[in-house]
């Protein structure tokens, strides 16, 4: 029986590799991922740009660049040309013995007042070591936002592969195949694990990818693995239906898209509701996957909290399949 999976997902992943839309699958979630890292802060980042003149006070600089985005032009033109732009930036120019500060008018107040106090400590010769005020950090080693968009990359992840399995269902359709394989030595367990494992495996290659790209390759890999494995079961359940009740491409691609509501809504409760409202959203398997990965991604979840989540989406996940698992077998007849 293992050798007859293995064919079969050998065979699915040599056909793939020669499909635009797979390729796709698999380049998408990673171009993603770099992108993230371009978008989302550090956690240390400032949203508060100076701009100075080069060389001119080169101790000013180091000592602005403590606390906000510092950039150098070569004169004082150059400096109202660059506060004019579009963006927020402020001007720090100096002015016989002192020096002012230059703003377009429309920047936000909090940025005019941080960048006049940050110039007064400057010339008032205060020092970062002469502060009095105790630091309390609360553990937040990952910027926010990062962690909230990988975490969706994430959820997505699966979604995307389960729309691989109902497009390599559809081509056996296409193919006349699948009633076939009841005639064949290959039972319908071994068929359906075959075509799941490739969407499976495709899954978790991508998903361990975007946590190394994105830089999260210190949070617990076995964690994640578990987790990405236990979503992508119910993705792929609803990946084979969709192919077996898809008449062409489009209809199947479009049927998986679906899931994307559920998994949307689910994010959006979790982010913007209270505890007391999210008891709404415990159907979702996507609402406890966003709920693991975020303890998983701030390394703060314990296994027994990741296995419990998991548990849950895996009781769902069988659940959907006791539902489902009749209009296969008709379908595979």
């Amino acid at each position: 029986m293992f050798k007859k999976i293995w064919t079969i997902f050998i065979r699915d992943l040599k056909v793939n590799m020669r499909e635009f839309m797979t390729l796709w699958i698999i380049i998408a979630p990673l171009l993603l991922a770099v992108g993230i890292n371009f978008i989302s802060p550090s956690i240390n980042d400032t949203s508060v740009n100076l701009a100075l003149v080069e060389n001119e006070n080169p101790e000013q600089v180091e000592y602005f660049d403590d606390f906000a985005h510092v950039e150098l032009l070569s004169d004082k033109q150059k400096v109202e040309d660059r506060v004019r732009a579009r963006d927020d930036v402020v001007g720090v120019l100096s002015k016989g013995s002192g020096y002012y500060i230059m703003t377009q008018g429309n920047e936000p107040e909090s940025i005019v007042e941080y960048s006049k106090l940050l110039n007064v400590l400057y010339e008032s010769g205060v020092k970062l070591e002469d502060a009095r005020s105790e630091i309390i950090e609360f553990d937040r080693t990952v910027p926010p936002l990062k962690k909230m968009l990988v975490n969706i990359l994430l959820l997505f992840t699966p979604v995307l592969t389960g729309m691989l399995t109902a497009l390599n269902i559809l081509e056996e359709k296409v193919d006349k195949t699948v009633s076939a394989i009841n005639v064949t030595p290959t039972s319908r367990s071994a068929f359906i694990l075959g075509k799941a494992i490739t969407g499976m495996f495709i899954a978790l290659f991508i998903s361990i990818a975007c946590l190394l790209i994105t830089g999260f390759y210190n949070v617990n890999i076995g964690q994640a693995v578990l987790l990405i494995f236990s979503l992508t079961i119910l993705s792929l359940i609803i990946g084979f239906i969709q192919g077996l009740n898809s008449n062409d491409v489009m209809e199947a691609a479009g049927s998986v898209k679906l899931l994307f509501l559920p998994l949307a809504g689910s994010i959006a409760g979790y982010e913007l509701l209270s505890g007391n409202w999210r008891i709404f959203f415990y159907w979702s398997p996507f609402y406890w996957a966003y709920n693991a990965n975020d303890m998983i991604l701030s390394k703060s979840g314990t296994w027994p909290q990741v296995v419990l989540s998991v548990g849950i989406i895996l009781a769902i996940c069988g659940a959907v399949y006791a539902v489902l698992a009749p209009r296969i077998a008709r379908k595979l007849q």
